[in-house]
């Protein structure tokens, strides 16, 4: 299953060349991954994630550009490995439902992936996911797209 995240263009998000920044495109992934872990990892699991997290590693490939439009981008993520202290996620940027181009392919603007780690915020230090926050990521696993940053 994949987390479905909407995302608004801001005037401010392009460059001098009329396209989002590249460096942007991590606020939107951050946006996506945080009412993930933040607001739906609650909800099904109240203490998932209290502690904190930090991100241990991006890695984005840009695919296509974007430009400033109205509608928004959408955000998919999705879980593409679980560990002890750790949890890889993926994501495309691309256009929302109904947006295709003329031979009704969706066109995807950016792939990524990021390791994060869960974090105890009163020791300064990284701590192991708990069994609430495993049950939860391992319902948005999906290990046979790993891989999904190359172009």
């Amino acid at each position: 299953m994949r987390h479905v995240y909407p995302c608004p263009l801001r005037w401010s998000d392009m460059d001098a060349f009329g396209h989002v920044n590249n460096v942007v495109f991590l606020r939107y992934l951050e946006e996506a991954r945080i009412d993930f872990m933040f607001r739906l990892a609650r909800q099904a699991a109240s203490g998932a994630f209290t502690g904190g997290s930090v991100v241990a590693r991006h890695e984005i490939s840009y695919l296509r550009p974007l430009t400033h439009r109205h509608e928004p981008v959408v955000v998919e993520l999705w879980v593409t490995k679980v560990g002890a202290a750790s949890v890889t996620v993926s994501y495309e940027v691309k256009d929302g439902p109904g947006a295709a181009d003329g031979e009704g392919a969706e066109t995807v603007y950016a792939r990524a992936s990021t390791v994060v780690v869960p974090y105890d915020l009163e020791r300064e230090r990284p701590r192991r996911l708990s069994d609430e926050e495993k049950a939860f990521l391992k319902e948005y696993l999906d290990d046979s797209a790993t891989g999904t940053v190359a172009a």
